[in-house]
């Protein structure tokens, strides 16, 4: 029996999620040298070209809060894209967040994305609207959240320049936060956003810490040496 195109983009969504996963627990020297968030905006672009072609429309598998059928857009909620524009809105912000993590949390950014992408999503699926909701804006903002968190958390100043960078570059993206725009699901922003502080909380940790000078070793040799004394 023939598949139809919705059939057909179901079975594509799931084959990349399952690619995904691979990339994620794969240890090839070929996916080290490649960043994830590279993968997932090819990714992207591949589903809204597949969508454009066979001309129609899988918003039915974005996420549609407290219904059981709705609970797959947790998985394929971040392929999804309105337009061209929603994507490259979310494509950019993945690319160079997603980098940064890559970068400067390289033990943990795999953990830091996988439930960037699970816990946004299961929070959204809680408190969203009743409509179908679609786009990677909730790992876009958990991802921002957790660096900016992540660095203050733990007062290491490369990590704290990362935040500042994160507010310089991506400081307007708290107006996503509050119901301005009806069309906007501004829950998967906030819901992104309590994720990533969540995860720097958890992982804060995992990964680079605040870096010690000498003096301060110092320090705490002597104040170890007089607790023995």
């Amino acid at each position: 029996m023939l598949l139809t195109e919705q059939q057909l983009v179901a079975l594509i969504l799931i084959f990349l999620v399952f690619f995904l996963v691979f990339v994620f627990i794969n240890n090839n020297i070929f996916f080290s040298y490649i960043t994830p968030s590279l993968i997932i905006v090819c990714l992207l672009f591949f589903i809204k070209a597949t969508e454009n072609y066979l001309n129609i429309n899988i918003v039915r598998f974005g996420i549609f809060p407290k219904s059981f059928d709705g609970l797959k857009g947790i998985l394929f909620m971040p392929f999804i894209h309105s337009g061209l524009k929603h994507l490259i809105n979310n494509a950019i912000p993945i690319l160079i967040l997603g980098s940064a993590l890559k970068f400067f949390y390289r033990e943990i950014y795999k953990e830091i994305f996988i439930w960037s992408w699970l816990i946004s999503g299961i929070w959204l699926w809680t408190i969203g609207r009743p409509s179908f909701h679609i786009g990677a804006s909730g790992v876009v903002y958990a991802l921002a959240s957790f660096l900016f968190f992540s660095g203050i958390i733990r007062k290491n100043n490369k990590l704290i320049s990362v935040s500042l960078f994160v507010v310089f570059i991506y400081g307007g993206m708290i107006w996503g936060l509050f119901p301005i725009i009806e069309s906007i699901s501004w829950e998967g922003h906030v819901s992104g956003a309590i994720a990533g502080l969540f995860l720097a909380f958890w992982f804060k940790k995992d990964g680079p810490q605040k870096m010690q000078y000498y003096y301060e070793i110092e320090e705490e040799i002597e104040k170890y040496n007089d607790r023995v004394d």
